[in-house]
């Protein structure tokens, strides 16, 4: 497993190279918007701009759309962006889902593409996003489900029951869950306020030559591996990577490369 150091910091002019996590949700939930003219906007964690700046751009300049992000490189990556492409109908805030410095019934379309299921308190933000959408209101949302990477996680699983890591394997389902929260748990809080018009599934493939390929891929190591380790004691970290790349490397030698299932939802909801 390689050792770089580089994904320790969120380098947004890097990140900003390796959109296709997001385009997947994205494209489908730009395919759902209710696109009006004179409407206001609110897109929930933007990111380095996408999809805030394609929706903008896709409105026209008599709308307003908000970005509402709190990662400070990530906002002035897409503040240069709007800026060379001379948008005039986006204005960015630099603040939370849980409290979003919006007034209420302010805006007419609410979008989160994969943020409002990895914010810190859900429910808070999803009643937040009840308070600042009006009536009959558009709210779109996506979200990678809890059998994402399953084919990771199983190897992860079984390596720790072989070491004798029982409880790690509970911390690890915690983690599944506490990241990618059950559907009909959203479904449910989202009811409260909103009438679900659309609840459309869908899945793609990450492929990889190998494991050591990804355990090495800048998306995993930038995103994913330091919750991994979280997962485990200190000091059996390496001990269990080295395990699970080899194992993994194995299989790609038998099968021709590994792949991690995604499997994502899109919410498309009215406020009542």
């Amino acid at each position: 497993m390689g050792n770089s150091n580089f994904a320790k910091n969120k380098q947004p002019e890097f990140l900003d190279e390796l959109p296709l996590w997001s385009a997947s949700f994205g494209l489908k939930l730009l395919d759902y918007i209710d696109y009006k003219p004179n409407i206001t906007v609110a897109d929930i964690g933007f990111g380095t701009g996408f999809p805030l700046i394609e929706i903008a751009m896709r409105l026209g300049n008599n709308s307003t759309v908000y970005g509402i992000d709190e990662w400070k490189e990530g906002i002035t990556r897409a503040e240069a962006k709007i800026d060379y492409y001379g948008l005039l109908n986006v204005k960015i805030i630099e603040g939370s889902a849980e409290a979003i410095p919006l007034e209420d019934n302010s805006v007419d379309l609410i979008t989160s593409n994969n943020c409002i299921n990895a914010v810190s308190n859900m429910n808070k933000a999803l009643m937040e996003c009840s308070r600042i959408l009006r009536k009959d209101g558009q709210f779109i949302q996506t979200m990678n489900l809890d059998k994402s990477m399953f084919e990771f996680y199983n190897e992860m699983e079984n390596t720790l029951l072989e070491l004798n890591l029982k409880n790690e394997v509970d911390i690890m389902y915690k983690h599944i869950e506490n990241k990618r929260p059950p559907i009909d748990k959203i479904l449910e809080i989202m009811k409260q306020d909103f009438t679900i018009k659309d609840v459309e599934y869908d899945e793609f493939k990450i492929k990889f030559s190998n494991g050591t390929a990804m355990f090495n891929h800048f998306f995993v190591k930038l995103v994913f591996m330091k919750s991994w380790k979280e997962i485990l004691p200190q000091n059996r970290i390496e001990e269990v990577f080295e395990i699970i790349e080899t194992k993994l490397n194995e299989y790609a030698k038998k099968y021709g490369g590994i792949k991690l299932s995604i499997p994502f939802v899109l919410i498309n909801g009215i406020r009542k």
